[in-house]
């Protein structure tokens, strides 16, 4: 073998070992990434090429080919996941591509509190990041029928926070919403007292979401429920504010005026009506919803807002005015029907 040949040979491996040697850094070097990382969004049908050019073309991949070629290989171009990625500072070549295959992506956040109405709840998935409007309003025909035969879709959704990726539509959160309110109505009414002047966990549903309209102090939810299932199993009109208010909708401007309290009109006047409202009038929560099935014994039929979020239960029509004239007619100015920020 001639000196020539052997040279040559030498020369070959060593551009492979050092071929070998960048490519191994490459593999494993880290991207050039703004130092809040970078989001990649995959949309369907996108392929790795169309991800890597844009890199390429921003910075923060070298060699795009190459790592489109090794994705080929193995395969890995075709486990590419759909979604938002978050590429944190320090992610390699190699990094990139297996989060990319690992479905690992972006999570968003949304809280629908306790006690809002499902009006309240669409405009705060509305106005959630990444997350698509495509419910009309509470009345969209996807929304009854999935509370079928229920002919509103108002209560039926658990109060709670959930979590979706950008693409994701209200309805998706919606579904799950319903889906947890369900199995928390259905256990609730499962541990229910015996007893309870209310024939369906609908009702339960129903004055659920009356308990949790009427205070937001949490150790009294089983007080006031045991208020309105007395005043129920006495045939007494409940007489709640919030039902009203609600059966008024869009006409309440915040000023509940006694002519509000002696309409007729109104389903949900609950001054002039016996029994239950035809519906429920906000979400409860799991707390309310047990408040609603399990309130808690004693005496009182009356209950009055102290001004601190909190409330006085008294037995009698007396003690109540007598609480009324304390905590009502004479108002501090710093007087509250809910509880301080």
């Amino acid at each position: 073998m001639g000196r020539g040949l052997i040279l040559g040979l030498v020369l070959a491996l060593g551009l492979v070992i050092a071929s070998g040697l960048y490519l191994r850094q490459w593999w494993n070097a880290p991207l050039d990434l703004p130092d809040e990382g970078l989001t990649l969004l995959v949309k369907p049908g996108q392929g790795l090429g169309v991800l890597t050019r844009n890199l390429a073309r921003d910075g923060v991949l070298q060699h795009r080919r190459l790592l489109n070629l090794i994705a080929r290989l193995t395969e890995a171009d075709q486990r590419i996941g759909e979604g938002e990625y978050h590429v944190e500072v320090g992610t390699s070549p190699r990094a990139l591509l297996a989060l990319l295959q690992s479905g690992a992506t972006v999570r968003y956040l949304v809280t629908l509190p306790e006690g809002i109405r499902l009006s309240d709840a669409l405009k705060i998935l509305w106005e959630s990041e990444g997350l698509k409007a495509t419910l009309a309003g509470p009345d969209d025909p996807r929304l009854l029928a999935m509370v079928a035969p229920a002919a509103v879709a108002e209560g039926f959704f658990l109060p709670e926070t959930y979590q979706y990726e950008r693409g994701d539509t209200d309805l998706q959160v919606l579904r799950e919403a319903h889906r947890l309110m369900i199995h928390e109505l259905g256990e609730a009414w499962a541990a229910r007292h015996e007893g309870l002047p209310l024939n369906s966990p609908y009702e339960a549903l129903v004055l659920a979401s009356i308990i949790e309209k009427e205070t937001g102090v949490a150790h009294e939810r089983g007080q006031i429920g045991g208020v309105f299932v007395r005043r129920l199993e006495k045939g007494m009109r409940l007489q709640t504010d919030p039902t009203v208010i609600y059966g008024l909708g869009v006409d309440f401007d915040g000023d509940l005026k006694r002519k509000h309290l002696k309409d007729d009109s109104n389903p949900y006047n609950s001054y002039r009506h016996h029994g239950l409202p035809p519906g429920p009038i906000a979400l409860p929560g799991r707390a309310a919803l047990l408040a609603a099935v399990q309130p808690e014994s004693g005496d009182s039929l009356y209950f009055v807002a102290r001004g601190d979020g909190s409330h006085e239960f008294s037995a009698t029509l007396d003690e109540h005015e007598a609480a009324v004239n304390r905590y009502q007619r004479q108002r501090r100015a710093d007087y509250r029907s809910s509880p301080s920020p």
